[in-house]
């Protein structure tokens, strides 16, 4: 069975370099975890495929950049990889793509840590899907921080502020589509149901204050 595809930022997944294997066999799941916690064994992200290179010998071996507001996600086909490879071999950048893919860590010394994602997939996307994958993964991002995994927590120790002002970049990054109309209206209706509630508590603070008058002008009359 597939594990579930993680939506992570750019930069988070760039900053991470904690991995586990559940199991003790070859084959056993391998993870990424995120400094928010995510659990990545793939990933699926929208971006812009900004590089494409040709980096095989004597066999094919492709490596590319694609960018979301918050950093560049580094992939790697090769012959494993034929329908991504057949992808990035005709792609002429820069272009919206959606991927989705395995998660993978290198770590050639002690002091650094690569992330890189090896795709399954490589589709032609839009910038409207690329806006709602902003807005997705923003809201799955924040969710995280909220109720950071025990693991992530004491391994990472993040500084949230940082991840905050990192969710709005993106959503600022997002352009004048359906997609903020749609938050446009959610806005409003909340807008709209607090001042409401408000008035209705208004309303219900001056219905007190009359039947207090009215029970004060009674009590006077019978003085």
């Amino acid at each position: 069975m597939r594990e579930v595809a993680k939506r992570v930022f750019a930069k988070e997944y760039a900053q991470s370099n904690l991995q586990e294997r559940e199991g003790d066999t070859e084959y056993a799941p391998s993870y990424i975890i995120t400094p928010t916690g995510a659990k990545c064994n793939r990933i699926f992200l929208v971006g812009v495929l900004t590089e494409v290179t040709d980096i095989g010998t004597d066999k094919e071996l492709y490596r590319a950049r694609v960018s979301d507001p918050t950093g560049t996600f580094l992939l790697y086909a090769g012959n494993f990889q034929p329908k991504a490879t057949m992808f990035l071999s005709e792609a002429q950048p820069p272009t919206f793509v959606a991927v989705t893919g395995k998660s993978n860590l290198y770590e050639p010394d002690e002091e650094t840590s690569i992330t890189s994602i090896r795709p399954e997939a490589i589709n032609e996307s839009t910038e409207e899907e690329r806006d709602r994958w902003v807005v997705k993964t923003a809201e799955m991002t924040l969710k995280r921080i909220q109720n950071i995994d025990e693991k992530a927590k004491k391994y990472y120790n993040i500084n949230k502020t940082e991840y905050y002002q990192m969710i709005e970049k993106s959503l600022k990054s997002v352009t004048q589509t359906e997609i903020e109309e749609e938050i446009d209206t959610k806005i409003d209706q909340e807008a709209n149901k607090t001042k409401e509630k408000n008035k209705e508590e208004l309303e219900s603070l001056e219905q007190d204050e009359e039947d207090s008058d009215e029970i004060e002008e009674l009590d006077l009359t019978d003085i």
